[in-house]
């Protein structure tokens, strides 16, 4: 198991690499290009400077005595563009022109030495909360999600002008303002599309793109819809187990695999984590990991500490699961709370993204890791 901790940039982040570097366990930076529109080409230029960012130690780095190091194997994400999920020409875009993008960029990846590349096919909006910073009875914020505000709702652009309101400064990835600057296309590109529609065109992109995978080493993983149900009439097929092993059969290379967030996937009452890790063991080459608590019948949520005990997602059993089968893929914490001085506004951090209880969810993943692999080890002799 390697432990990574996603990173948005220099200037885009409240936390820097010389913290992350202090969190015991992690090895890998997670990173995208954010300030690269989705459709298009990232340069083998751009790529390796990223990389140089995160793999280098600087001269002064050197002189306070620090040696230790990240690698930058895992991206989050490369973004699928909208022309390629609806199958239309869409904000200037043809699907070829940007199947062609995507496929001149894991070339790119794959010859910088990237391991794993993420990405989701949800329309329109990637994810969706209806507050950023919920207040939760510890005096923390987290972000949440109300099913009932999102039910009433009749317009989704409502939605783009809270979200980007409520945001900050930071990039809100999912949520980029000169996309969605054009929602009235992105809506009418969906009209009509059916589900057996959506999984056509996802499989045009998945036997575009894995070819390309496999002759420069690339794991293609998923990320589960977030949240794990259709939104807006507009078919989401990440959601429930059936429908990964739907999109995983869609091609049948090793090199389509799946980003297993346990939380998104969680977001679906009845979806079991623990049963997802372990049926789809074998085409899981990165994990989020993070908890949620349902707090009520409709389905609203709140994300909490990472501890299986805080929430509705077994977490611990997640972790024994793959200690069992000695899991050697990548592993994050995913959205946390926001604590401590994170909640004063000239600290506030991205949505989800603090530093300090992703520190601690690292420590009681590598914890719960420990303690099980020793146990099988112990079994063993």
């Amino acid at each position: 198991m390697h432990i990574g901790f996603r990173w948005y940039g220099e200037g885009n982040d409240t936390v820097s690499l010389d913290d992350i570097r202090q969190i015991p366990g992690v090895e890998t930076i997670v990173w995208s290009l954010q300030r690269k529109p989705a459709g298009l080409a990232w340069s083998s230029d751009e790529i390796h400077h990223a990389l140089h960012v995160i793999e280098s130690l600087s001269p002064s780095d050197e002189e306070r005595g620090i040696t230790r190091s990240f690698n930058g194997n895992v991206v989050e994400s490369v973004n699928v563009h909208e022309s390629i999920k609806s199958g239309k020409t869409v904000l200037g875009l043809s699907r070829d022109e940007a199947l062609d993008h995507y496929r001149t960029t894991i070339a790119n990846l794959g010859k910088a030495g990237i391991k794993v590349v993420t990405y989701n096919f949800m329309p329109v909006f990637d994810w969706l909360r209806t507050d950023l910073y919920h207040p939760l009875p510890d005096g923390s914020t987290a972000m949440y999600y109300d099913a009932a505000k999102v039910s009433r709702l009749t317009d989704p652009s409502i939605l783009v002008d809270r979200m980007l309101s409520s945001g900050g400064k930071l990039t809100l990835t999912g949520w980029e303002p000169e996309r969605l600057a054009h929602l009235p296309e992105l809506i009418t590109a969906y009209e009509g599309m059916t589900r057996t529609q959506y999984l056509k065109n996802y499989q045009t992109f998945l036997d575009a793109v894995i070819p390309v995978c496999e002759k420069y080493d690339v794991r293609l993983a998923v990320h589960p819809d977030d949240p794990s149900f259709d939104l807006f009439g507009w078919p989401r097929v990440v959601s429930t187990q059936e429908g990964i092993k739907k999109v995983l059969s869609l091609n049948s290379s090793q090199y389509n695999g799946l980003c297993l967030c346990i939380g998104s996937f969680s977001s679906r009452k009845g979806n079991d984590a623990v049963q997802a890790v372990h049926a789809f063991m074998d085409r899981i080459y990165f994990t989020h990991v993070r908890n949620i608590k349902f707090t009520d019948p409709q389905g609203s949520f709140t994300e909490v500490a990472c501890r299986a005990s805080e929430g509705d997602v077994d977490t611990a059993s997640v972790m024994r699961e793959y200690a069992e089968h000695n899991y050697q893929w990548y592993i994050r914490p995913d959205h946390g709370r926001h604590l401590w001085n994170e909640n004063e506004l000239k600290h506030r951090p991205r949505p989800g993204y603090g530093l300090y209880d992703r520190a601690l969810s690292i420590q009681y993943i590598l914890g719960l890791w420990d303690a099980f692999r020793m146990d099988i080890e112990g079994r063993k002799s």
